[in-house]
């Protein structure tokens, strides 16, 4: 099963190594990666997509609160949250299909970042689902050159947030 789990973790050199190197070691998949300092320089919120059942997600949830960076973290999954992912993707346009490829930007709220003559770069945000839909349609429409995706970033609704402990 799909897990996001969400980490804060002291903004210092090796933080990132450390989460990463346990996960490797103990054989755990890291299927998406995201990192940035939070509103509080000091702290970064790491977001991560795994796989596991739930007693392999407990077991790697107690393992990366050991880390002596980390300060807090969350399995999303079992919460209610949104995610969001951002794609950048360049295809290839001739004349007869440059028109498709801005309608179906268009329809699905997505933006041209930069034109030439036979290249466009798309700009979309949303869930995985859709940029996977975004990325098989298109490619009906227009030859996929190259595409790069951002990680999953994700957050509970609500008031609720995951802090620092005082």
């Amino acid at each position: 099963m799909r897990h996001i789990i969400s980490i804060l973790l002291q903004n210092e050199a090796g933080a990132l190594a450390r989460v990463a190197g346990m996960f490797s070691s103990r054989g755990y998949n890291i299927d998406s990666l995201s990192v940035a300092p939070t509103h509080d320089p000091s702290v970064s919120r790491l977001t991560l997509v795994t796989s596991g059942s739930d007693a392999v997600i407990e077991q790697i949830i107690k393992q990366t609160r050991k880390l002596i960076d980390v300060v807090e973290i969350m399995d999303l999954s079992s919460a209610d949250h949104l995610e969001c992912e951002l794609l950048m993707l360049k295809v290839e346009v001739d004349a007869a299909s440059a028109r498709n490829v801005i309608e179906f930007v268009r329809q699905n709220r997505a933006s041209i970042l930069d034109e030439s003559e036979n290249t466009r770069m798309i700009q979309l945000a949303g869930t995985g689902r859709e940029i996977d839909t975004f990325v098989a349609e298109i490619g009906r429409i227009a030859k996929v050159l190259e595409l790069v995706r951002s990680g999953v970033a994700a957050m509970e609704r609500g008031h609720s947030v995951i802090e620092v402990p005082a």
